[in-house]
């Protein structure tokens, strides 16, 4: 029997985890204290909130929750500590590369509006980068709870900043909302001025919204998607495009797409050729960062160190990494597997 190699040693690319959702707990409650916010008390338990999302009144809560904690986020330097804390933990945890999210929307009017917001996260994901030597890049990410035209103008203002640290585009929030279709002018844009297209599917709907993600938005890569497992048919085109999907296992349960981690089709998406990049979404509230999503593949699910070695660089190449990063992580990785 082999001893199992440490995950947290295993180079990989972390690319699905929300801005607010990265802090740790501790600077959390620091920020609260620091602006006096009474937080809800599933914040300040000392344990992640349980949560159920797969009903609106469960969703409502998560974002509640999600919203609270962006309250304490008023400053330049609060952004700056928030993003450096989060490249700091994924380096703690084997990352060489992180594709941070955010929808700079939420934070615009307590940092002088749009443009300075922007301008102030990718000045702090430059010096964290620059500081810790994670390669750090960022993808705007819109509402679908509003209008389309909002999601146009942060289209248009991702592309405006592409050459300074925007890579990519999402949709986030409730699926269940909103028709993908609504938002295809704003995917246009961002395809058009060479961003990837990133929007959320397949987590608290079905396969429907994965189609609608390839359909409507063109999406080179899903966020969560994991739903997909239940259509072979859609799981055959994801693996024919190579579309790859951002795989949350611990965030699939604590939201109960998922009852137990054993559930998350896993296995199911690796075996039909479906890329994978596992990422841990909003760690603040689900309590697990990067190596505890390979630790649930290993655990739950049986992968070999040779299968997580695979999914470590299918993680590398769903990225935006530029190619001689992808080139030294996916050496890291034969590297690891060797030793």
């Amino acid at each position: 029997m082999e001893h199992p190699r440490d995950l947290t040693l295993l180079p990989k690319a972390h690319l699905h985890l929300h801005f607010t959702g990265s802090m740790r707990p501790s600077t959390l409650l620091e920020l609260a204290d620091k602006y006096g916010v009474r937080l809800p008390d599933a914040l300040t338990a000392g344990e992640p909130p349980k949560l159920r999302a797969t009903d609106e009144r469960g969703w409502f809560r998560f974002q509640r929750l999600y919203d609270a904690a962006r309250s304490c986020l008023r400053e330049p330097e609060d952004i700056q500590r928030l993003v450096r804390e989060a490249a700091e933990e994924d380096v703690r945890d084997g990352s060489g590369w992180l594709e941070i999210q955010v929808d700079p929307t939420s934070y615009a009017p307590l940092l002088g509006g749009m443009i300075p917001a922007v301008e102030i996260i990718l000045d702090a994901v430059d010096t964290a980068s620059r500081e810790t030597g994670l390669g750090m890049r960022v993808l705007i990410a819109a509402n679908r709870m509003k209008h389309p035209l909002d999601a146009r103008t942060l289209a248009r203002l991702a592309v405006r900043y592409a050459d300074r640290g925007i890579v990519g585009f999402g949709l986030s929030n409730d699926e269940r909302r909103g028709m993908a279709r609504d938002f295809d002018r704003a995917f246009a844009i961002a395809r058009e001025g060479g961003l990837l297209a990133a929007p959320h599917g397949g987590e608290l709907t079905g396969p429907a919204s994965v189609r609608d993600c390839l359909d409507d938005l063109h999406a080179s890569r899903i966020g969560h998607g994991v739903r997909a497992a239940e259509d072979p048919r859609l799981l055959q085109r994801l693996a024919d495009r190579q579309v790859t999907c951002e795989v949350c296992p611990a965030s699939n349960v604590a939201l109960g797409v998922y009852e137990r981690p054993e559930d998350v089709p896993l296995r199911t998406l690796f075996e039909a050729g479906v890329p994978m990049a596992l990422g841990a979404d909003d760690p603040l509230l689900f309590g697990s960062r990067l190596a505890a999503q390979y630790e649930i593949a290993r655990r739950h699910h049986a992968f070999t160190d040779a299968e997580l070695a695979e999914l470590a660089r299918q993680s590398v190449r769903g990225s935006a990494a530029p190619g001689d990063v992808q080139d030294k992580l996916l050496a890291g990785i034969d590297h690891w597997l060797a030793a």
